[in-house]
């Protein structure tokens, strides 16, 4: 594990005074405890039975918490921290976290799309993954690199995002608009060794104790279909592009 200050989060200040006075973390308010019960879609992916996989890139915050929600779904054969939305060269985590490069802190769901379809996903991205209303934040995190956004990777994903996005606004699912954008044409970098998996290898780090592993609450409570107790994890030894 690296230096833990290398990748500061604002919350971990809070919850370091916290630890220091002896409260306890469990208990906590926290923006992931307030799920959201989201309709499945109306319009989604036609079957392809020739299709065996396919992928969603979606941001929503600091790409921990999202990556260890859909590493618990069923039909999600990985997901791998990274980040979209600028240029290859400015895919590291120092540069991206200066708010200048276009990136947001992404995650690469692939998925079984006989198992599991396009708009299920956006389901749990929408109810449980992250809040749409927000943004150019999550919770503690603000900049554009938490922004919600989705990164579809053809037009049919184009569709079936927007179209989901309208049907939610116009059903007042949320207390405020979504702000989420639909960004087609961006590439996706996997992001640092060491920020993948984080969530599963550190489930007592403050930031995660607060902010994620409540995620994964909601995901089991709300979705328990397609919550699988054992996650998905990235190989420690997979290449970096």
């Amino acid at each position: 594990m690296p230096q833990i200050f290398s990748f500061f989060r604002p919350a971990l200040i809070f919850a370091a005074l916290l630890l220091a006075a002896g409260i306890a973390l469990r208990g906590l308010p926290s923006a992931a405890e307030s799920a959201r019960s989201t309709p499945p879609p109306m319009l989604d992916e036609p079957a392809n039975p020739q299709a065996t996989s396919e992928v969603a890139v979606l941001a929503g915050g600091c790409f921990w918490g999202v990556q260890g929600v859909f590493q618990h779904v069923e039909g999600v054969t990985s997901a791998v921290s990274g980040y979209a939305g600028g240029a290859a060269n400015t895919a590291h985590y120092e540069m991206v976290a200066t708010n200048t490069t276009g990136h947001a802190e992404s995650v690469r769901v692939t998925f079984d799309p006989a198992r599991i379809s396009y708009g299920r996903i956006l389901q749990i991205y929408f109810s449980v993954a992250h809040d749409p209303t927000e943004l150019n934040r999550q919770g503690p995190d603000v900049g554009a690199q938490y922004r919600s956004a989705i990164f579809p990777a053809k037009p049919e994903q184009v569709r079936v995002a927007e179209t989901y996005i309208a049907q939610l606004n116009q059903a007042h699912v949320f207390d405020a608009p979504i702000v989420t954008k639909v960004e087609p044409g961006r590439e996706f970098y996997p992001a640092e060794d060491y920020h993948q998996d984080f969530l599963t290898r550190n489930p007592r780090y403050p930031y995660i104790a607060i902010n994620d592993l409540p995620k994964i609450e909601n995901l089991k409570r709300l979705f328990p279909d397609i919550y699988r107790a054992t996650p998905v994890l990235v190989a420690s030894t997979a290449p970096r592009n």
